[in-house]
């Protein structure tokens, strides 16, 4: 009979042919067996709510057997099987499976087992594992059975395919069953790794460097709008808020100091005389170009630092920025930058306010030598920004006036001596229409009702500690 029409029939379509050789094996086939394996549960560990399926006895070739290690042990002289006559069966064997093991996925539970089995006599490993759980399933059956060709089979796929997160889960619970030269490809998929790279940071704080840096080099398109906005929704969704500072820190301090070297250059008086005209005017509108373009990358840095609470490092090392403010100025009391970089004093501002509204709302909260130093430090490059403030468009006007109320707020929050300096030098926020600066005026209210108070701190002290103590006497 072919081997067509017996698979019509549903007869077994292996065989042994008549030379002996092994090439194709009967699997089930009580005709060609020699071999009776048994499958059956293991008691010790089933509970009262499990049902005992009834053991499942497969007609088997021991050729194929000896295949698995496991078996081939089995079935050497080492021990004995008790003979069965007739039929031609020699050997029968018991297998007990662990109701948690293989086909866990599976209706029934022997059924990883008997497709490995099925797997020793055919070896056909690409027509049988079809899926990350067929693969799943058989590969602990394997690794009881010591097939390693099947182990490697079912490892191969793995490697090959995609997983859903449940199937990620399952693969993970199977690495500590493997060699690790099984499973180095599987292990640099799923396991973080720490490389020279990312000086010693862990692989996923590397990715959102390169994230982070990817949207704010990009050159500026439309699709880098969209990539900005999709690494703004990674980050926020984040599990690590550390990772995410980090990550965020490092890019912004490196924006910064570009900011500051290009800028730094452009208003160095040692740089423009070093240079002929014709040099010199490129090399100037160059830096100032890029220190603009470093600006708007700032910018997005700050707002993202902002918006996820962690722009602690931001505010601090922004408060620190003395020559970057004496360069600023320089810069914006000449007119070059109005033609090269005309929006470098709005994205300044505007970074500027959105670091201080942060330490003025309580969203990062900053030790008052860095809430006063960040208003001290910029203070003066926006008095500069108020003189060109209509060069500016109408709707950058407002965040100058944005900014001042952020430091007035600021300067509420510092001891009467430190706000009382300040103060003087924000008389620049006053207009010639008194009513554009209520702004101002009420931060010098403030200040001056806590200065007339005629208690001094000393003398609420020992009040207060006179109390306590007389309300406690025995």
């Amino acid at each position: 009979m072919s081997l067509r029409k017996r698979q019509r029939l549903g007869l077994p379509g292996r065989f042994l042919p008549a030379d002996g050789t092994l090439t194709e094996i009967g699997f089930d086939d009580p005709a060609t067996a020699d071999v009776i394996l048994r499958l059956e549960l293991d008691d010790s560990h089933l509970n009262d709510l499990d049902l005992n399926p009834v053991p499942l006895d497969l007609h088997l070739r021991s050729a194929a057997l000896r295949r698995s290690r496991y078996f081939d042990a089995l079935l050497s002289e080492r021990w004995n099987h008790s003979s069965v006559s007739g039929k031609g069966i020699r050997h029968r064997l018991n297998l007990k499976v662990l109701p948690s093991a293989g086909g866990h996925r599976s209706r029934n539970p022997f059924d990883a087992h008997v497709a490995v089995i099925r797997l020793l006599h055919s070896l056909d490993f690409s027509g049988e594992i079809g899926s990350v759980s067929d693969a799943l399933d058989m590969l602990p059956v394997a690794m009881e059975l010591l097939f390693d060709d099947c182990v490697r089979a079912c490892v191969r796929f793995l490697e090959a395919v995609p997983w859903t997160e449940e199937e990620e889960e399952g693969v993970l619970n199977l690495m500590p069953l493997l060699r690790r030269e099984e499973c180095e490809n599987l292990l640099a998929r799923i396991l973080p790794i720490v490389s020279e790279e990312a000086d010693g940071n862990c692989t996923s704080e590397e990715m959102l460097r390169r994230l982070i840096d990817s949207a704010i080099r990009s050159h500026p398109n439309v699709a880098t709008v969209n990539v900005k906005a999709f690494v703004a929704k990674l980050l926020r969704d984040y599990s690590s808020r550390d990772c995410v500072r980090r990550a965020l820190d490092q890019a912004f301090l490196t924006s910064m100091e570009m900011t500051k070297d290009h800028l730094g250059k452009y208003a160095s008086p040692d740089f423009r005389l070093s240079w002929g005209n014709d040099e010199r005017e490129a090399m100037q509108r160059l830096d100032l170009h890029s220190s603009m373009m470093n600006a708007k990358h700032l910018h997005w840095l700050v707002e993202r630092m902002v918006e996820l609470r962690v722009a602690d490092t931001a505010v601090s090392r922004w408060s620190e920025q003395a020559s970057l403010t004496a360069d600023l100025q320089k810069t914006f009391r000449d007119d070059a930058w109005k033609n090269i970089a005309p929006g470098l004093p709005s994205l300044i501002i505007r970074s500027t306010f959105r670091l201080a509204n942060a330490v003025a709302s309580g969203n990062t909260l900053a030790p008052r030598q860095v809430r006063m130093n960040l208003v001290r430090c910029w203070l003066p490059v926006l008095n500069v920004c108020r003189n060109i403030v209509f060069t500016m468009p109408t709707c950058q006007k407002s965040i100058i006036q944005d900014l001042e109320e952020a430091f007035l707020s600021i300067i509420s929050t510092l001891p009467l001596s430190d706000s009382q300096d300040l103060l003087q030098q924000c008389l620049s926020f006053s207009t010639r229409n008194i009513e554009d600066c209520p702004h101002l005026i009420s931060a010098f209210k403030t200040w001056f009702r806590r200065a007339n108070r005629p208690a001094t701190k000393d003398d609420v002290f020992v009040q207060n500690q006179d109390s306590w103590l007389a309300e406690n006497e025995l």
